[in-house]
């Protein structure tokens, strides 16, 4: 009992890259969740339309992923969060372009590509192909990589992103006594 506490411990702990990248998996899955029961309980409960509902569960389903990231994943107590907030959101934002422009791209090359429909591949076939292949990509080589070595470390860009959150606040903070 006592190596299995140790190796729990060890998963929950270490910044070894592996048990990182297992914990990210863990927090993306529970963003997913998140995203795709709030997008639904939107659209069906709320009457939201596809669209609102789609982007406000992607939303919410970011924010967790950065709070699980933020505390679980990462272990980056020592970030300020202003920092991570902005981080997270070009990082976010990068990913979002990476993943339809990706997609669309590879679709098209594959929609085109005659071997693929002679195996019996349609359009959906190639979406599933593309969308799959490419979300992966982005996740790993741009997600992970990114949160782990920018987002959730302190940076000589901090300084800047927390700026533009004071500026920001400012502003709100101004206009709300006007």
């Amino acid at each position: 009992m006592g190596s299995l506490k140790k190796v729990g411990n060890t998963m929950l702990h270490s910044d070894n890259l592996v048990f990182t990248f297992l914990r990210s998996i863990v927090a993306s899955q529970a963003a997913s969740w998140v995203d795709l029961v709030s997008a639904f309980v939107l659209f069906s409960w709320v009457g939201l339309t596809p669209f609102l509902s789609t982007a406000i569960g992607a939303l919410m389903g970011g924010i967790i992923n950065c709070i699980i990231n933020y505390k679980f994943t990462f272990h980056a107590d020592g970030c300020p969060w202003k920092a991570v907030a902005v981080k997270y959101g070009m990082v976010w934002v990068g990913s979002l372009l990476l993943n339809s422009f990706g997609t669309q791209i590879v679709y098209y090359a594959l929609y085109r590509w005659q071997w693929l429909a002679s195996l019996g591949f349609n359009d959906e076939g190639c979406f599933a192909v593309a969308r799959l292949s490419v979300s992966l990509a982005v996740s790993w080589f741009w997600n992970f990589l990114l949160q782990r070595y920018f987002v959730y470390r302190v940076s000589s860009f901090d300084k800047y992103a927390i700026r533009a959150i004071d500026f920001i606040t400012h502003l709100f903070h101004k206009k709300s006594k006007s």
